[in-house]
């Protein structure tokens, strides 16, 4: 009974530790929590502008004379900015939405197919501006 008990060593546990601010720029978030900040932003974007869009809508189709002013209106480059960004808010939102819904349906949860998944949406949005803007500032 004088046997000596042998007792393994403690493996060393991860430290798991809240960011603070100023280690923000050091932490790399994988693309599916940029998608999914960035859709809650233009969920933001839409929710504030739309009420200020519907109102230039009404305002521009009571007459002929008010849909000449805001076509005018719209001609303004800092006008078509603020378009684009809407533009911009509501495309990513769209496609980030249905990449949700896809996801709700538990299709894509695994992490490959979320980082693609997360790739199109980015991709799409941004080409779809893209082509926007160009038809927008009369490229074509």
């Amino acid at each position: 009974m004088s046997e000596a008990v042998r007792v393994a060593p403690k493996k060393e546990r991860p430290e798991f530790r809240n960011i603070h601010v100023t280690e923000l720029s050091n932490y790399r978030m994988p693309l599916s929590a940029i998608v999914s900040i960035l859709h809650r932003i233009s969920g933001v974007i839409i929710f504030v502008l739309l009420p200020f869009v519907l109102y230039l809508l009404q305002n521009s189709l009571r007459s002929e004379i008010s849909y000449e002013y805001y076509q005018g209106f719209v001609t303004y480059p800092l006008v078509k900015l603020i378009i684009l960004g809407l533009v911009w808010a509501f495309l990513h939102h769209m496609f980030a939405g249905v990449r949700h819904l896809v996801m709700d349906l538990h299709i894509g949860l695994d992490k490959d197919s979320a980082r693609k998944s997360s790739a199109a949406v980015l991709a799409l949005s941004l080409t779809l501006t893209v082509l926007v803007a160009l038809k927008l500032f009369g490229v074509f």
